[in-house]
């Protein structure tokens, strides 16, 4: 069984992380307000990003890690810019 790590971009423009081991029964339900409260009050929903995992461990490690992001470090990722997700990456003296 494979794990997914996922990002949705709500209608109000923001991310919401989470993950899955069905990335499409998932969505339907962000979607059909079955979710979290968080996205239920901003449907519908898109998924802009997704990433495997073998275990969920790994996924639940990388999804507290995206969550953690800033909305920039996130929109970099999502359209795949490394050259800016390198420079949000850096840290800050």
């Amino acid at each position: 069984m494979s794990y997914r790590v996922y990002i949705l971009r709500c209608s109000d423009g923001t991310y919401y992380v989470g993950h899955t081991d069905d990335l499409e029964a998932r969505v339907r339900r962000h979607n059909d307000g079955r979710g979290p409260a968080y996205t239920r009050a901003r449907r519908p929903v898109t998924l802009v990003h997704s990433e495997a995992f073998a275990t969920e461990a790994l996924a639940v490690t990388r999804e507290r890690q995206l969550k953690n992001w800033s909305p920039a470090k996130k929109e970099a990722l999502v359209r795949g810019d490394r050259a800016l997700l390198r420079q949000l990456s850096q840290s800050r003296d």
